[in-house]
């Protein structure tokens, strides 16, 4: 692990903070964006979801910028929308403003979670690509985080009708950072070699650290070559399995209500009874277990594997919904509710926090793992975008029916995941298609 290698991979994942920051901070948002825009629960619904349509907008077609401007300088784009949409949200007149406003900053979300992750993959030898591509969720964790304390520390200055304008307006500082840093980082030597830029591409792995880097580029053109097929579209039966890999990690991420629930932490502790300050610190509490496990499950990811971790989050997400469902229906417990969320979000972060953007930038080979990872993304944001519309309708009926919906799916994907997912740990690129029997 040699410092440009490792400059280059938390770069390259400063996108998963401004990712989690922007996904979430309208958490501490949506009392005073209903009071003030006089919202209905479908109307909330619409202003959370607008960002998710920018997102599954921005993942479906993040890959091809990727593929023609390569994924650093791709993502220098999209700290500019981040950056636009920031301020465009603080200085919105009217709520289609900030609705516009919020689309963009989704593209940005969405164009993150495809590049970002494959960037590092991309850069990161096989041995520890579980761990450095974690740094990447790590940072959305981190952002989430971050996002939950500045909602509250804002929260203690009194900015009254204001609030909101400062809570969705600072995430322009880190934007304007991460777009500057940037600038400090290499290519993907992948990329290059798929440009046919092959002098690059060595003096690239050359840099950071590669201890062979004439044979990693042979092995690297070797895959290329033996990858192009005349006329063959990524979406073929070839790629049968990866696809399936990659667009149902990316559906179960979502229907365990992950999203969700972080979006409308501070409504769902509002209607269990807390008050808003205790809602966004309990908050805080949440966001802090996500950032420690995801810690957790970075450390042993690359030991421990990719499936056994998937296949214990599962069962403990599923007991943990199961116990906020009987809290909602029964009406009884609420002082166990913040304990059930930590539990939930601790085997969440474990599993399928740790996993998700590791296995997706896994499983496809180097010609279409753009296209692939887009397709793996946007799975994931249109189950978020659908289930974020959804949740505030189905939660204003009945507390319990979306979490024990939510339990219900993660005793699913236990078994989809024990039938059908391979372990991918410890195995190059170069060397997945052989794993996963592609002809």
């Amino acid at each position: 692990m040699n410092s440009s290698l490792l400059k280059s991979t938390i770069v390259g994942a400063l996108g998963g903070l401004l990712f989690g920051f922007d996904t979430v901070v309208i958490a501490g948002t949506n009392q005073q964006l209903t009071q003030i825009f006089h919202l209905t629960p479908y109307t909330l619904g619409i202003t959370v979801m607008s960002a998710l349509i920018g997102t599954t907008i921005g993942a479906m077609v993040a890959g091809i910028p990727g593929d023609r401007y390569g994924r650093r300088d791709s993502l220098r784009g999209l700290a500019v929308l981040y950056v636009i949409s920031a301020l465009g949200c603080a200085f919105a007149t009217d709520w289609t403003m900030l609705i516009i406003f919020r689309v963009i900053g989704g593209l940005a979300i969405g164009g993150s979670s495809v590049l970002g992750p494959m960037y590092i993959a991309e850069i990161a030898p096989a041995k520890r690509r579980g761990t450095l591509v974690g740094i990447f969720q790590f940072n959305v964790v981190f952002g989430i985080l971050i996002a939950y304390l500045s909602n509250y520390l804002i929260g203690l200055q009194q900015f009254g009708d204001n609030e909101w304008r400062w809570k969705l307006g600072i995430a322009a500082l880190p934007a304007v950072f991460f777009f500057a840093m940037l600038f400090g980082i290499p290519r993907s030597p992948r990329w290059l070699a798929k440009q046919n830029r092959l002098t690059e591409a060595r003096a690239t792995l050359a840099l950071i650290g590669e201890p062979d880097p004439d044979r990693e580029l042979k092995d690297i053109v070797d895959s290329l070559d033996s990858e192009h097929h005349v006329g063959e579209h990524w979406f073929s039966w070839k790629y049968r399995l990866p696809i399936f890999l990659a667009i149902t990690i990316g559906m179960f991420n979502q229907l365990s209500g992950i999203n969700a629930i972080l979006y409308y932490l501070n409504t769902i502790f509002t209607q269990a009874g807390f008050s808003k300050v205790s809602g966004d610190l309990q908050s805080v509490a949440v966001g802090a277990t996500n950032l420690l496990f995801t810690m957790v499950g970075m450390a042993v990811i690359d030991r421990v594997g990719r499936k056994p971790l998937l296949l214990v989050g599962s069962v403990g997400t599923a007991f943990s919904l199961a116990g906020v469902a009987y809290i909602f229906f029964s009406n009884q417990y609420q002082a166990m509710l913040l304990w059930c969320l930590v539990g939930f979000i601790a085997f969440f972060a474990l599993s399928q926090g740790a996993v998700i953007w590791v296995y997706i930038g896994e499983v496809f080979p180097n010609r279409v793992r753009a296209q692939g990872q887009s397709l793996g993304s946007f799975s994931h944001w249109f189950m978020n975008t659908l289930i974020s519309f959804i949740f505030p309708q189905m939660a204003a009926r009945s507390g319990g029916y979306p979490f024990a919906f939510f339990a219900a799916m993660m005793v699913v994907q236990f078994f989809v995941v024990f039938a059908f997912y391979p372990e991918t740990k410890g195995i190059s690129l170069e060397d997945m298609p052989k794993k996963l029997k592609i002809a």
